[in-house]
């Protein structure tokens, strides 16, 4: 069952209605059959859902086989998402940076646009030699919250969570966990599940950009083939 899509109040961008309702999500990435088989990467797809199991969202990457070949889980790429009735409501746009824990340089972001290419908000990466950390901005590039990740993102028979905080990280308001699938689907494909939550009455652009910081999280620190590994 779809959920029923509810008016939309002052200020929400079209589409985005559904986040006004909500306090949480679950992201289910679907599993491409040549990339277990083959072990190519191919373009991600997800299904973003609620806590009933409603589809929500639909999320797909465009990006071309060299780039996802050659430049892997640091890949550039746009990703289109659509509501149930096939509308674009969101496109996030990653720039090429390489990946580095070691110097304070092409750290990662996403921009979050709101059709026709209105942004809505930035998630930044923030450079710690040891911990996954991101800023929060709204379409101003103004700092409104943090994201710390744990020290260690193994993925092994547990959950990986990363705190949604306060700017000065004294408060949690919220998480982003990268949920255990099993041995086998761990092992074999990088398909993975989400679950986010955050406040009922959060700006429902905010709600937008962290869904897409759970997107980008699982592109840096969850997207691995067999190849790659």
């Amino acid at each position: 069952m779809v959920m029923p899509v509810p008016d939309r109040p002052l200020g929400c961008p079209p589409g985005l209605e559904y986040l006004t309702q909500v306090d949480q999500l679950l992201v289910h990435q679907k599993v491409e059959l040549m990339e277990v088989l083959m072990g190519w990467e191919t373009k991600n797809q997800y299904v973003v859902k609620n806590s009933l199991g409603q589809p929500v969202f639909f999320a797909a990457e465009e990006s071309d086989f060299c780039t996802r070949m050659l430049c892997g889980s640091v890949r550039s790429f746009l990703l289109h998402i659509q509501n149930s009735m096939g509308q674009e409501v969101m496109t996030l746009s990653r720039p090429l940076n390489c990946s580095s824990c070691c110097f304070p340089c092409c750290l990662q972001e996403l921009e979050v646009q709101s059709p026709p290419g209105s942004p809505i908000g930035y998630v930044m990466q923030s450079w710690h030699p040891f911990l996954p950390k991101f800023t929060i901005q709204n379409e101003r590039k103004e700092p409104v919250l943090k994201i710390v990740g744990p020290f260690c993102d193994c993925k092994c028979c547990s959950d990986v969570i990363f705190e949604v905080v306060s700017l000065d990280e004294s408060s949690a308001i919220g998480r982003i966990s990268k949920q255990w699938t099993g041995f086998e689907a761990e092992a074999f494909t990088d398909a993975d599940n989400f679950g986010l939550q955050f406040p009922m009455d959060l700006d429902v652009k905010i709600k937008a950009v962290l869904l897409g910081a759970c997107f980008l999280i699982d592109f840096m620190y969850f997207e691995h083939t067999q190849n790659q590994d």
